[in-house]
């Protein structure tokens, strides 16, 4: 999988390169933040799906699953159609992640509810990067009025493909890098400062839109890494997402970030889902959005334990890049085989293509079951 998967890497150990997340360019060696380049420090409830009459599963826009308000039938399995030129092998991965997603609807774990929340009743689409790296992805990659009318755009897209379920747009910051030098502390991370987050923050607002804070923790932990984001987190606008592609730990301590798909447990997420909680409910918040990546399986483990707050929503979200089929597959083995609350599915504007695969349209990714409601672009 690290191969099929493999973000283009170029780990020097006498500069504190950050590492390329999730590379938004397939030729990137690395990302472009360094410490010198950073700036001056200063819900509604998921219920199963229901069953129609004649035994299907019945989507509904108010369902966990959102979006396309019509029953999903064996047949459909069957006739699902990509765009023309997509290979047969991208044909048979979509039908089996279809089928597959269909059979565990049923199943689909509930969740607590709590009022407020984003999710099952709006999808996100969301623009990831940073502003100090071109190579990180769409939010860094243009100007920010570029970026922002692009978004716009995005988001008209997914909108005109679903108009039952509004859209909500978002940024996605990575707020922690990963980096491919231990730097100072020995943490091979780098912070982003206030005045950073600030910036993004303010783009965000005018697009009426959230600011997700991406957290890689290299060597150190999210109990490290999570008390100076809850200032911003405080807000009712600001979410949280967490990396494990990048977390050092258990098979990979001690290794470098980037050198090999990092791994975090059950209990590493259910801290930030503690957090989230508790925050949510000493502050009076709508409940808190988590965004979990997830390409392999070892990026989560011991998916199963993770514990669902009311005041906390999860999404797990297909993170790799790749032709269809594998990113078809990869949602099928890991968001849909271990189901937790929500799902989510990345698409790469320049990963996604590099072998000459369209990329793929909001009509497509709507197909896939349970409805992704999250989708972040790269």
């Amino acid at each position: 999988m690290l191969s099929s998967y493999r973000k283009s890497l170029a780990l020097t150990a006498t500069v504190a390169l950050g590492v390329a997340a999730c590379s938004a360019h397939p030729d990137a060696k690395a990302s472009a933040i360094t410490p010198r380049d950073s700036l001056p420090s200063s819900s509604a409830s998921a219920t199963p799906a229901p069953r129609s009459s004649g035994g299907e599963v019945a989507i509904t826009p108010s369902s966990v699953h959102g979006g396309l308000a019509r029953p999903v039938t064996a047949a459909d399995t069957n006739n699902v159609h990509l765009l023309a030129g997509r290979t047969a092998h991208d044909s048979t991965s979509f039908r089996s992640a279809i089928r597959a997603g269909a059979r565990k609807l049923p199943m689909w774990p509930a969740g607590p509810a709590a009022p407020g929340g984003l999710l099952p009743g709006r999808r996100i689409v969301a623009f990831y990067g940073n502003p100090l790296s071109k190579k990180m992805g769409v939010l860094g990659e243009y100007p920010t009025d570029v970026m922002l009318a692009k978004l716009d755009q995005t988001v008209a897209d997914w909108r005109r493909a679903d108009p039952s379920t509004p859209v909500q747009p978002a940024l996605q910051l990575i707020a922690v890098v990963a980096q491919g030098a231990p730097g100072k502390d020995g943490m091979y991370r780098l912070r982003m400062d206030t005045s950073l987050i600030e910036k993004v923050y303010g783009w965000a607002q005018q697009k009426h839109a959230l600011l997700i804070l991406d957290v890689q923790v290299g060597h150190s932990t999210l109990q490290q890494e999570l008390p100076r984001l809850l200032p911003f987190l405080s807000r009712p606008d600001v979410e949280l997402a967490i990396d494990p592609e990048f977390s050092m730990h258990y098979e990979r301590e001690g290794m470098v970030p980037g050198t090999k798909i990092g791994e975090m447990d059950a209990s590493d997420v259910n801290y930030a889902v503690r957090t989230l909680a508790q925050l949510s409910a000493e502050k009076h918040l709508p409940p808190k959005l988590l965004v979990v990546h997830r390409f392999t399986r070892k990026m989560v483990l011991n998916a199963s334990q993770i514990r669902l707050d009311p005041h906390v929503q999860v999404v797990m979200d297909m993170d790799g890049w790749g032709p269809p089929w594998l990113k078809f597959d990869s949602y099928r083995d890991y968001e849909v085989a271990e189901p937790v609350q929500y799902t989510g599915f990345k698409l790469f504007f320049h990963n996604d293509v590099k072998k000459g695969d369209p990329l793929l349209v909001p009509m497509e990714v709507l197909r896939l079951l349970p409805h992704p409601l999250y989708i972040q672009y790269q």
